[in-house]
């Protein structure tokens, strides 16, 4: 199988261009139009080449590129043209941008430029600041030519690259997901049900106001003061985002514009807390208005390419892009699965859903050396109950639901360290129960003291940030899963990949040293609970990401949500796809034998209705 770099360079003006447009509204625009592109095959020199769309396509036919790799910088977008405009899909596709995001981690930056700097292989070129507003029959013969030097520079500086990541070891699996992920936009074969979204849309707009009466707004003043809407996120159990004061050198609430944390919640999950959180940014409409719009414009123009950013998150969690985040579609509350119920399948076909039961609870429990509670998993035991019954002193026969609800919320949000007055407002919200701060550190206590393997595990990952800062190596949890690497500073997980800590850093605090890191957004404390925090969803992802990868052998995964694949599959065949899809769900990877991995599954014509 060859491996073809392809770049194409196409025509973009001030008002149309992918900094105004989102990459499926500028290449299903109208004005689209393929300047020329580049093609390398393997290391041979790259050449260039234009003419009409007709004559383009067969060109790029001529590469048999169903038989071979394509590989781009940013896939996303080549990729689509390949598809949707040039009706080509590569056997494989290849993108240095998502392995960037993967071996230097999100903070770091990942253009073109960038990468080329960073590997030493040369210097991207300007040409195309001189190609804005410029129709292929407007450039002379100099101007063209010059032009077909930028892009095959463009070809060659992302092949050399590629090149140097492989050398450096990017694992084979993280390839086959890069190529997973991008399918699900550049192959879509989802619907929208465009009349189902305009209704919601409806609904939503007259539903604003008075979710901000039932927030308590009395006064717009109150959005203004911190105090006061730092307490209206607390009653939502949405913990205020905090940063560094740059004047004082103490941590100061983080909600202006210009934080990014803060304006990340017009995209949670709840409701009320985008409408808040909208309102105080002075935006005009929700996330949930702006998303379902989107989605309605998507659905007026055709198939509906699912956008999702490999490697977005810290610990190599999918997320959101081209102005889309399907991971944090309401589940709950006044739009519940309202957007889900609109993503449908195509005539003949059905979704399934198969998500990952309570994955972070057992990779956890498992990671620490937990053994009574990964034995509690293996043999398929209520542990929600179990823990219930420490927490009352009662019988597992004899607790109720409540009891049940509060020990779930007690296993699910209680293996990080959180505090007692943290789990105070997570029993009111997620288990409907109010309990005395004194009551919540009894059950706090409880907890610790019964997962005593777990609370050590928090202990073991601060020892192992200190001893980073020191440059030593120290890794944390069951033996042979993890390592360290000081210099990045980072931790090795079991793929290869690191979740890295720029310029780990220790500080001097009331309560003895701290420690920091940098992100984009500034500096980022990190403490020995949130380790494990990022250790667990990391490895909790390449879990799913390697089951994923087994899926795909036989059904192509369209959608990955958290600790969930979605695939669409022939309706005949649902039955034997569901067990086919559940048994690599709880197959589990051979760096972590032992581990309890299990699944639920549903299956539905649309999204939502996968129960």
């Amino acid at each position: 199988m060859k491996i073809i770099t392809v770049d194409f360079e196409t025509y973009y003006s001030k008002e149309y261009s992918l900094s105004k447009l989102t990459t499926e509204e500028y290449i299903r625009d109208p004005r689209f139009q393929v300047i020329g592109v580049s093609v390398k095959v393997d290391a041979a020199p790259a050449r260039w080449f234009t003419g009409t769309a007709k004559e383009i396509i067969a060109h790029l036919r001529s590469f048999e590129m169903e038989k071979h790799a394509v590989l781009c910088q940013n896939t996303l977008f080549d990729g689509a043209i390949l598809s949707w405009r040039c009706g080509i899909r590569p056997k494989r596709l290849l993108d240095t941008m998502c392995m960037s995001r993967a071996l230097h981690g999100v903070n770091a930056r990942h253009s073109l430029e960038a990468l080329a700097k960073r590997y030493g292989v040369g210097t991207k070129g300007t040409a195309v600041l001189r190609a804005i507003g410029k129709r292929r029959l407007d450039f002379t013969p100099a101007e063209m030519a010059e032009y077909g030097e930028y892009g095959i520079d463009d070809s060659d500086l992302t092949y050399a690259i590629f090149t140097k990541m492989i050398e450096a070891g990017f694992p084979a699996i993280e390839l086959q997901l890069i190529d997973l992920t991008l399918r699900m936009f550049t192959e879509p074969v989802l619907m929208l049900d465009v009349p189902h979204l305009e209704g919601h849309l409806q609904r939503t707009v007259e539903a604003k106001d008075q979710m901000l009466t039932d927030a308590g707004v009395t006064d717009k003043k109150d959005l203004m003061s911190n105090n006061k809407f730092a307490d209206m996120l607390r009653a939502l159990g949405v913990d205020p985002p905090m940063k560094i004061s740059a004047k004082t050198g103490k941590e100061a609430y983080a909600m202006a514009k210009s934080d990014e944390e803060f304006v990340a919640l017009q995209e949670h999950e709840d409701i009320r807390v985008q409408t808040l959180v909208s309102a105080r940014l002075g935006n005009k409409s929700t996330i949930e208005e702006t998303r379902t719009q989107r989605l309605i414009d998507i659905g007026n123009r055709g198939v509906f390419p699912v956008p999702l950013r490999y490697y977005a998150a810290h610990t190599g969690r999918w997320g959101g892009t081209d102005k889309i985040n399907l991971q944090n579609l309401p589940s709950r509350g006044p739009n519940a699965k309202q957007i889900k119920k609109a993503i449908i399948a195509p005539k003949g076909y059905v979704i399934i859903e198969c998500d990952s039961s309570q994955i972070e609870a057992r990779v956890l429990a498992w990671l620490a050396g937990q053994e009574d509670l990964v034995a509690a998993f293996a043999r398929k035991d209520d542990v929600y109950k179990l823990m219930a019954s420490k927490l009352f002193g009662v019988d597992i026969a004899d607790i109720d639901k409540q009891q049940r609800q509060i020990g779930k919320v007690v296993v699910l949000g209680c293996g990080y360290g959180i505090g007692h007055a943290k789990l105070q407002v997570f029993l009111k919200l997620q288990a409907g129960v109010v309990v005395s701060l004194d009551e919540a550190k009894r059950i706090i206590d409880v907890y610790r003291f019964s997962n005593d393997r777990i609370s050590q595990l928090w202990k073991d990952a601060q020892n192992t940030l200190k001893h980073l800062t020191l440059g030593d190596r120290l890794p944390f949890g069951r033996a042979g899963v993890l390592d360290v690497d000081p210099r990045a500073p980072g931790i090795i997980l079991p793929n290869g990949l690191p979740i890295l800590y720029d310029n780990l850093r220790a500080e001097a605090g009331e309560k003895g040293y701290e420690y920091f890191y940098d992100t984009r957004q500034g500096p980022t404390r990190i403490y020995g609970g949130k380790c494990v925090e990022n250790v667990v969803q990391a490895l909790a992802r390449i879990v799913v990401g390697e089951q994923m990868v087994k899926i795909s052998k036989r059904y192509r995964p369209i959608l990955t949500v958290h600790d969930s694949v979605v695939s669409c599959v022939p309706e005949a065949e649902a039955d034997d796809a569901r067990e086919y899809i559940e048994t690599c769900m709880r197959w589990t990877p051979k760096w972590a034998p032992g581990l309890p991995v299990n699944c639920e599954s549903g299956v539905g014509t649309s999204y939502g209705a996968c129960e």
